[in-house]
């Protein structure tokens, strides 16, 4: 059975590529472009249908539609609306290869892609890298990285994580002594033991044990990691937690510092509504809502301006105050 789409954008009823494709063509030709006819059509039409635009549009005209759109827009909202027309299954891997490429890594990206990805999704990505980039994700990673932050993303990067299944309360019980051991009543930290748990076990595992901590404890998971690990480390060992307790919380949450403050990361606005807006965009506009006591729609309006925040309003979908 196929999972239900908790995303924004959906399927467009009565699509017609070669329609669309005539629209964008008309809306960038000669001088000036209408961003508003671009910006309408590639919000509301799925990543599937925009890779149908695509063919189409080099079919009638003989032209690159990515292209065109790099040619004619600019800033921002051409980072935005060329997001949308990269291909679902090639998005990870291509943000992967950015934040690895040429000098300093953005460790951020890796972060969260690799902390937030199911298991299927971690193979994809894989996959896709090495048919792409002609070499392991794993060996740019390695290239890239070091100490104990490395071999988090490595154990993350294997894709075996347990799948969920029936839950052995005794494991459940030892893993939280260990990590308890590992952290809190050791002076100095064990980090090997956190990234195996981590790394490893299924999601509805680790819920357990996170519970069975704070019991044994008396402090939340995060607190522990808070204390005990430090820079890059830290910051994906709790990008793990969080994504244990609620990928689309994890995302709320990032959203919000995104934009929250003096500027925005736009980089990170961009990759999360794009890549999240067919999966659970939905959720995340409800826990942005519960969490930060404003809707994610609000926050946008108030944060961005232009043909992005147009673009970005409709990715967004309807307002929750």
């Amino acid at each position: 059975m196929a999972k239900l789409s908790r995303g924004t954008v959906k399927d467009f009823p009565g699509f017609d590529a070669r329609t669309d494709a005539e629209t964008l063509r008309k809306a960038m030709k000669g001088l000036g472009t209408d961003e508003e006819a671009v910006l309408k059509i590639l919000t509301s039409r799925s990543n599937a249908q925009r890779q149908e635009i695509a063919a189409a549009f080099k079919t009638l005209f003989g032209r690159d539609l990515v292209d065109d759109l790099k040619s004619e827009l600019t800033g921002k909202f051409e980072t935005l609306m060329v997001a949308l027309m990269k291909p679902a299954r090639l998005f990870d891997a291509h943000e992967l290869k950015h934040a690895i490429k040429g000098a300093g890594t953005n460790e951020k990206v890796l972060t969260e892609i690799l902390a937030s990805r199911t298991t299927a999704e971690l193979r994809n990505i894989n996959q896709v890298y090495l048919e792409e980039y002609e070499s392991n994700l794993e060996d740019h990673i390695t290239g890239d990285t070091t100490g104990y932050y490395q071999r988090m993303l490595v154990v993350l990067v294997q894709a075996n994580r347990d799948p969920d299944g029936r839950i052995d309360e005794g494991l459940v019980e030892q893993d939280a002594q260990v990590l308890f051991k590992a952290g809190e009543l050791k002076w100095g930290t064990d980090e090997e033991k956190f990234i195996t748990i981590l790394g490893t076990r299924s999601v509805c595992h680790l819920r357990k044990v996170f519970d069975k901590y704070m019991t044994i404890s008396g402090f939340q998971i995060e607190e522990t990691v808070d204390r005990e690990t430090s820079g890059d480390l830290e910051k994906l060992l709790l990008a793990i937690v969080k994504c244990v307790r609620s990928v689309p919380a994890y995302f709320a949450e990032s959203l919000f510092y995104a934009m929250k403050g003096a500027g925005t990361d736009d980089d990170t606005l961009i990759r999360i509504m794009v890549s999240r807006s067919e999966i659970d965009l939905l959720d995340i506009r409800r826990e942005f809502r519960k969490n930060f006591a404003k809707s994610l729609h609000h926050m946008i309006q108030k944060d961005t301006s232009g043909d992005f925040r147009k673009a970005l309003l409709l990715l967004c979908g309807g307002d929750d105050e």
